[in-house]
This record gives C-alpha cells, structure tokens and sequence, in this order.
C-alpha cells in the first residue's frame, strides 16, 4: 500500500481552493523550473497562498511536489477504445508520444520523472500515479480477453508496461526521440506477444535457454 502524501486530501470549499491553487502552482513552476529550483516562497508568490500555510500543509517544496504529481490520480482519463488490442495500444502510446514531446506540455512530464531521481517523496508519488495509470489501462486487456483476442489470465498490466517501454526507453535512455511509428511498432509488439500468450501465468518467468 502506497503510503499517503501529507497534503493530498480533498476536503471542500476554501480549503479545496487553496490545495487546488498550490498544487496547480507547483506544477506549473515544475515544469517551467524543474525540481531543484523549485521553492516555497515561489509556490506562495504564484498562488496567492501564504507561504506559512504551505509549510503549515506540505512541509517543503519536496512535499508540495509529492502532493501535487498525485493529482494525476484525480483526473478524468480512461484508455481507448479501438475496438482491438492492437488499436487501443497504439492510441495509449501516441498519448504518451504527444505528451512527451509537444512543446509547452512535454516540460512537465519530463522535469516530473526527472524530480522521482532527486526525492524519494517525488518517487513515491509517480509510482503511486503510475500504479493507478496502469489499473485504468488494463481494461484494453479485459476487453481484448472478452473477444477473445488474448487468453484468459493474460497480465494486463504487464502487457500495458511492455507496450509502453520502448517510449520511456528511446526518451529517458537512449535520448534518441520518439516518433507516433515507433509508438504504432511497440503496440504491435506488445499485442503480438500478447496474442501468444507470453504474458500468461504459464509463461511467466519461463527462461529463455542459452544459446
């Protein structure tokens, strides 16, 4: 279980409008700053909430970008629905290519996962958002079980990992960029080997023989 951000809870009326105005700062400075520039006194200045109350709720800069990457888990998202497996893989990992490389959004993903290297608190949180990210696309797997495109028991959230892993590998490792054709080959890949069964209990873990 995923341990609770101080500063994440949802209570109404003016409470509610000063985390949403905190948060919604946080983020913004996030992605025009990135993590290690970020402070307090510069969440209080573009909020209009007073700096003694952010330390009072959120304890640092770290906590106040903890609290704030885990308003990725409130959002309205669910995953495509194409009508194949295939389809709906192709339309996560295209979201992701936009998401991550269109000027003037992609700053805030990238210095997001950057801040999960510098603090743990910020590493927890995008693992706890992740973890939530990952339940919402599994039903593209349940449906594909349905229609029997995939066998039953197949990991839906393996599969959505491995169709999503190239895209987080070319961006964050390699550098090399990514392109909507190298998201449309990585969820063809995925649904391929989903299609076989690779992700089944059956196969999990099976070891590949040495040559």
């Amino acid at each position: 279980m995923a341990t609770e951000i101080s500063g994440t809870r949802r209570p109404g009326g003016r409470t509610e409008r000063t985390r949403l105005a905190a948060l919604n700062a946080t983020l913004e400075l996030l992605g025009e700053r990135g993590y290690a520039e970020l402070t307090v006194e510069a969440v209080a200045e573009r909020s209009g909430v007073h700096k003694t109350t952010l330390y009072r709720r959120w304890e640092s800069a770290e906590g106040l970008v903890a609290a704030a990457l885990l308003m990725g888990t409130e959002q309205e998202w669910t995953a495509p629905d194409t009508g194949s497996l295939e389809g709906d893989l192709r339309g996560i990992n295209l979201e992701l290519v936009h998401y991550f490389t269109s000027p003037g959004e992609r700053e805030l993903p990238t210095a997001s996962i950057s801040a999960a290297f510098l603090s743990t608190r910020a590493a927890d949180a995008l693992q706890e958002f992740y973890v939530d990210r990952h339940a919402r696309s599994a039903v593209v797997v349940d449906r594909a079980v349905e229609r029997g495109e995939v066998p039953p028991g197949t990991d839906a959230v393996e599969v959505v990992r491995v169709a999503c892993g190239p895209i987080f590998y070319r961006l964050f490792v390699s550098r090399e960029g990514v392109t909507p054709s190298d998201a449309d080959l990585a969820a063809k890949a995925a649904a391929a080997a989903a299609k076989a069964g690779v992700f089944t209990a059956a196969n999990a873990g099976t070891a590949v023989p040495p040559a």
